[in-house]
């Protein structure tokens, strides 16, 4: 089955749609999506792996995380996590930040929501909109590969969901 790739950014309104489908049911994708020990295994783009420092799943609760490149290189997200509905939506805002969580003093906030519903019986649609606080900051994820790398580590999510 097809997976439904879109990504849309919006450079004007600093916004970044981004849908997609998964051969899984919804249990299952939500807890790769809120599940250290899975996110570990597809958030990051290959060559490069995904490490938490913290995860704290709750309303108010912070995620912080380093993207490693295999020669060690580390770049570090901090996110809180603003409203959560069990099995259904994740809001976040986030930051680049140093290893410790304190933000990048020339880092912009993005805002994150994530709906997830079931599809087809047993699929799931995931629906994202990243919405960032500066226009400077949407074009360098645009230029960055932010599409291809989302595209990417989706395609190795259906990895992890088919191995679970």
């Amino acid at each position: 089955m097809t997976n439904n790739f879109t990504f849309e950014a919006d450079l004007a309104a600093k916004k970044i749609h981004v849908v997609r489908e998964f051969n899984a049911p919804i249990e299952k994708v939500w807890k790769a999506f809120t599940d250290p020990k899975l996110l570990v295994k597809w958030t990051a783009p290959k060559p490069w792996t995904a490490k938490f420092k913290t995860f704290d799943f709750t309303v108010g609760g912070i995620s912080l995380y380093a993207m490693v490149s295999p020669e060690g290189q580390q770049h570090w997200v901090y996110a809180q996590f603003t409203a959560i509905e069990d099995g259904s939506a994740i809001s976040s805002f986030g930051v680049f930040c140093d290893a410790d969580g304190n933000p990048a003093l020339d880092g912009s906030k993005s805002y994150r929501d994530t709906r997830f519903s079931s599809i087809d019986g047993n699929r799931t649609k995931v629906d994202t909109v990243i919405t960032f606080e500066e226009e400077s900051t949407i074009q360098w994820f645009v230029d960055g590969g932010f599409k291809e790398g989302t595209a990417a580590t989706f395609d190795y999510l259906d990895e992890v969901l088919a191995s679970e």
